[in-house]
């Protein structure tokens, strides 16, 4: 995506903000997780029909001078076919999403577990609960993992939480890591799935519907994930990182990923990072999962490896015979760092998770061979992050020291993966 560009009193080229709403075509109605600011300066819509994801639609003016019907003709020249499909409902009365069968009194579908894992961040957290009282799911649990808490200070927000919405209860993990944290979300679940996000993200009210419709796209799905937008684009660390995780914040097509017929023509695949999607937004067969052992606890965010959970469980999920299914209309937002500084640990971050993952892959003699086969591709790939993610800002200045920070992550995160799994053999759960 082309970012408009805007110049600063003292003649620095600064970018210029996007608001980033959505649009129900059929209804020509638009919310938005965060308000327009006065620094932006066009408008991305992400256009939706009956809970169906469309994609994208940009309007080069600031918010104040796009209105939603200006939005929804936009939308119906680039979408066309969804266009002529609610020319011909108009008048009619349709009933054919999950979340509209849910509300005519039709069953309320398989059990599904919810897992939020959190540290020390209760306003977040008070947010992030808003929103998941708000899911339609009926056959719902929300458990929130209160992950090495230093005070009593989140377990009293669910609590008040809990009061308001009885699906919701605590859980606490003493072991710091997001996988430790994950995987006794995995314990305290009894759902048939079981789903996770995080406590810097907005879901979408029909969420878990879209989640649970997708299992049912094929017989060997064990793993569903979704779409993940951006949900305000004001700051240039919000900007960069919009740039940098296209491939899970601005795809919209459903894709089915496996091992078989499904299979991408593509040199790195199935290690490629982030093609399937992001911890932000994924849900399992619940069983599936316990049999694979849960979350590697030496990767993940709260670990020596800040990262690499995501793809190690992605890769595992393939490799055991099953298939990952991408569904955009399983929806949720992301509020993206909005400072430099903590972009830039969260770009080091980035980079010691992908290679811990990467050096768990060749410590496993499965895997080995195949990973160092790829080694040249996989090198030029990186290689070739920066110029891509440069050519999404276009005239917009990437953070200082982001892509450095990276790759300085890229370096330490073998030496990191082997630390942190001797330190699991020490102090084993």
């Amino acid at each position: 995506m082309k970012l408009p560009t805007e110049a600063s009193d003292g003649g620095t080229t600064v970018p210029a903000g996007i608001w980033c709403p959505e649009l129900d075509l059929g209804t020509e109605t638009v919310r938005s997780r965060t308000a327009p600011e006065p620094s932006h300066a066009s408008v991305r819509a992400l256009v939706r029909l009956r809970g169906r994801t469309l994609g994208y639609v940009t309007i080069g003016r600031p918010p104040a001078q796009v209105t939603a019907h200006d939005l929804a003709e936009a939308a119906r020249r680039a979408f066309p076919a969804a266009a002529l499909t609610v020319a011909a409902d108009e008048g009619a009365q349709v009933v054919d999403s999950p979340t509209q069968a849910e509300s005519s009194g039709e069953a309320a579908g398989p059990r599904v577990s919810l897992v939020v894992c959190t540290r020390n961040r209760g306003e977040q957290l008070v947010a992030c609960l808003n929103d998941l009282r708000e899911l339609t799911y009926r056959n719902l649990d929300i458990i929130v993992v209160d992950n090495a808490p230093t005070d009593d200070s989140t377990r009293r927000y669910v609590d008040e939480a809990s009061a308001l919405d009885p699906r919701i209860r605590y859980a606490t993990e003493p072991r710091p890591g997001l996988s430790c944290a994950r995987n006794r979300g995995l314990r305290e679940a009894r759902g048939e799935y079981i789903a996770y996000t995080d406590d810097d993200v907005s879901v979408d009210a029909d969420w878990i519907t879209q989640l649970v419709a997708a299992f049912g796209d094929g017989e060997k799905v064990a793993c569903v994930t979704g779409l993940v937008c951006t949900a305000a684009l004001t700051t240039s660390a919000e900007i960069y990182f919009d740039a940098r995780t296209a491939s899970w914040s601005t795809r919209t097509e459903p894709v089915t990923y496996d091992l078989d017929r499904h299979a991408l023509d593509d040199a790195l695949y199935p290690y490629s990072a982030g093609i399937f999607g992001t911890g932000a937004n994924f849900a399992f067969d619940r069983a599936v999962l316990v049999d694979m052992g849960g979350f590697d606890e030496a990767l993940g965010a709260g670990t020596l490896t800040r990262g690499g959970e995501d793809l190690d469980i992605f890769v595992r999920v393939l490799r055991a015979g099953y298939a990952i299914r991408y569904d955009p209309s399983a929806v949720v937002w992301h509020h993206h760092r909005a400072d430099e500084a903590a972009l830039v640990q969260q770009m080091y971050g980035y980079g010691t998770g992908l290679t811990a993952y990467l050096a768990k892959m060749l410590s496993v003699r499965e895997t080995r061979n195949d990973i160092l086969r790829r080694v040249p591709k996989g090198l030029a790939r990186m290689a070739k992050i920066k110029r891509a993610t440069d050519d999404r800002l276009d005239t917009a200045a990437a953070p200082k020291g982001a892509m450095r920070r990276e790759l300085t992550g890229y370096l330490a995160g073998p030496y990191l993966y082997a630390r942190a799994r001797r330190r699991l053999h020490r102090h084993p759960a």
